[in-house]
């Protein structure tokens, strides 16, 4: 008895799921083949997820078989995931296996509702996620699929169609599948086009064509050199994060400042472990990307965001459009953007005074009117002013002294470091945000890290404490949390450290 080809799709509310399921159907009945559809909603959005399950016969004709109304762990031929933690919950779930299953996934991410929740940066660790996927199944066809819709002007249902026509796992021809969506009789020429572009992407026809635009790229950027730095130097589990950081931080200062970025990381790839390059490039790119007034005009003044934020008000080309920019800086706001010996006066003057923390100049901004954009505009073009200004200074050395930590708690122990690194995670934004994550950090590094690589506490607890203390200062923005955790380790290392003296 012939075995049917087993399918399982995990979809997000809204991503059309049903309307994919129903179009392999269409098409398995359109050549004669036996198949069957099992459609499990579940909750909308992302606190539940929507699947749907399909056995499709290899061959038409009568044959004798029966088929299953669900998946079974370790059974599924073919798996489908409109995002990428939808495809992780596969693989935790069993049922996308290495020895069978072949996963076409999306790679983009719709945060869930316990990432969004998040004092901290919450959201899951998409490095593990793709190793996971490439670990756990047989064959992967991975792309952003949302922004290939998003091109197309079709929706992700149909690019994913097209990628699993591509990858040749059923026995349906492409013109089938396409039948499908004519007979279906909705947005046919965009679900066409994007069906054409996931089938392209995984039959490998627009692979040549990614990589010649990627190093049109980054030649226009001035990074190319760099970028075959790293691949000289550095292994190739850290190579994603690497090239990601070196493209961020060309486009957020200049070219200079990448290669900086790499003489940093050569310092911690000379420690031995891929897994501490990778995490620490990860972060180091993150944190020498600092958000700053420079940046936040920046990201304000964009093209992409305004175009974003058109399309989530539903503005059509021909309706006004108008956004006003709210911000509220402070004093030490102020005096992040000026020369440090005059902002150090200021602060201190504002601290005796005391005016810090309590006088803030409230400013609307319309960026959608001539002035308004003119003025975010002058103050993004202020890049060249950036290594001259209070907050950089401040900042490259709060990294150098992050990276030193790293570098010295290596020979203790590598979870060690990599918890140091994983710290950074702490220090983000501007404003309140920011100098409540770097107190914290600092807590962290003066009660825990420095005992640590003191030799005062031993490597392994020393590790567990970090991250006990990293997950502490993420749970709340009052550090309450972060004093109870601190409080219960000190209780612990100060037997030891006397037992020890």
């Amino acid at each position: 008895m012939s075995r049917p080809v087993t399918i399982l799709i995990g979809a997000l509310g809204g991503d059309g799921g049903g309307v994919l399921c129903d179009w392999i159907v269409a098409a398995a009945q359109s050549q004669g083949l036996g198949v069957q559809a099992t459609q499990i909603p579940g909750v909308a959005q992302r606190t539940g997820a929507t699947t749907y399950y399909l056995e499709v016969m290899p061959a038409p004709g009568p044959q004798a078989s029966v088929l299953a109304l669900n998946p079974a762990i370790g059974e599924v031929d073919v798996a489908l995931a409109t995002e990428l933690l939808e495809a992780g919950r596969m693989i935790f779930n069993g049922f996308v296996t290495p020895e069978r299953t072949t996963l076409i996934a999306s790679t983009h991410r719709v945060l869930a509702i316990g990432e969004r929740m998040a004092m901290g940066d919450g959201s899951f660790d998409v490095g593990r996620l793709l190793r996971a996927v490439k670990e756990r199944s047989k064959a992967q066809i991975l792309f952003d699929m949302d922004q290939a819709a998003e091109e197309s002007g079709g929706v992700i249902n149909a690019v994913l169609l097209g990628a699993l026509a591509g990858s040749g796992r059923l026995p349906i021809p492409d013109a089938a599948f396409e039948a499908a969506i004519r007979h279906a009789g909705k947005s046919v020429d965009t679900n066409l086009a994007a069906f054409a572009f996931g089938r392209g992407h995984a039959r490998g026809e627009l692979e040549q064509a990614v990589r010649e635009h990627r190093k049109r790229q980054a030649a226009g950027q001035g990074v190319e050199d760099l970028i075959e730095r790293a691949r000289r130097a550095y292994p190739t589990t850290s190579l994603d994060a690497v090239e990601e950081g070196i493209r961020r931080l060309a486009a957020y200062q200049d070219r200079t400042y990448a290669a900086l970025y790499l003489d940093r990381l050569d310092t911690v790839q000379a420690l031995g472990s891929a897994e501490l390059l990778r995490e620490t490039a990860r972060h180091l790119a993150v944190r020498m990307s600092f958000e700053d007034v420079i940046r936040v005009a920046q990201a304000k003044t964009s093209a992409e965001r305004i175009g974003r934020v058109r399309s989530e008000v539903r503005a059509k080309e021909h309706e006004p459009l108008e956004i006003t920019e709210h911000f509220k800086p402070g004093i030490e706001e102020i005096c992040a953007m000026l020369p440090p010996s005059l902002a150090r006066r200021i602060l201190a003057w504002a601290e005796r005074t005391g005016r810090l923390g309590k006088v803030y100049l409230s400013m609307h901004v319309r960026t959608t009117t001539i002035w308004g954009f003119a003025r975010l505009r002058f103050l993004a073009s202020l890049r060249w002013w950036r290594p001259r200004s209070f907050r950089f200074v401040e900042e490259q050395a709060e990294i150098e002294s992050w990276l030193a930590s790293i570098r010295a708690a290596a020979p203790l122990s590598i979870d060690l470091a990599r918890e140091i690194a994983e710290s950074a995670r702490l220090i983000k934004g501007y404003g309140d945000t920011y100098k409540r994550g770097l107190q914290n950090y600092h807590r962290i590094a003066n009660e825990v890290i420095a005992p640590a690589l003191a030799g005062r506490m031993a490597p392994r607890a020393a590790a567990d404490a970090v991250a006990n203390a990293r997950v502490a200062a993420l749970a709340d923005p009052e550090g309450e949390s972060l004093s109870r955790t601190l409080a219960a380790i000190a209780s612990v290392s100060l037997p030891l450290r006397n037992a020890a003296e």
